[in-house]
């Protein structure tokens, strides 16, 4: 098993068809510690959704499952975090925020965390 990575998921949600929603139970089934944030409060794999951006420090992944016109509001937020990495999921590509992250020296990969995690890559 991969060393715990501290996660920020950005779109969490409680549906349990949703992407955001599984992967924060697969993280947190392989140890990993996670936040979540999403529109609505709930509940998921005993991770409480802020609904709230809270300030987070020793983030070592976020994880987004929110478009990219939503992604702007997240944009400072992102940078000031400091991530290791973003992990941009199907269906939130943005090459502008890619810009943003190259300038200030954060690493981002166009995956899936699910995938990622399945294939122990995460």
């Amino acid at each position: 098993m991969t060393k715990n990575k501290k996660t920020l998921i950005i779109g969490a949600t409680t549906k349990p068809e949703r992407a955001a929603f599984k992967a924060i139970g697969m993280l947190v089934s392989r140890g990993h510690s996670v936040i979540a944030l999403g529109q609505n409060a709930g509940e998921v794999a005993g991770v409480k959704i802020n609904t709230k951006a809270i300030p987070i420090k020793n983030i070592d992944t976020i994880s987004l499952y929110i478009n990219p016109t939503r992604q702007r509001d997240y944009y400072n937020y992102i940078v000031e975090a400091k991530p290791k990495r973003v992990i941009f999921n199907p269906g939130t590509e943005n090459p502008e925020f890619y810009q943003l992250l190259e300038l200030n020296n954060i690493k981002f990969e166009i995956a899936c965390t699910l995938v990622l995690l399945t294939l122990d890559k995460y």
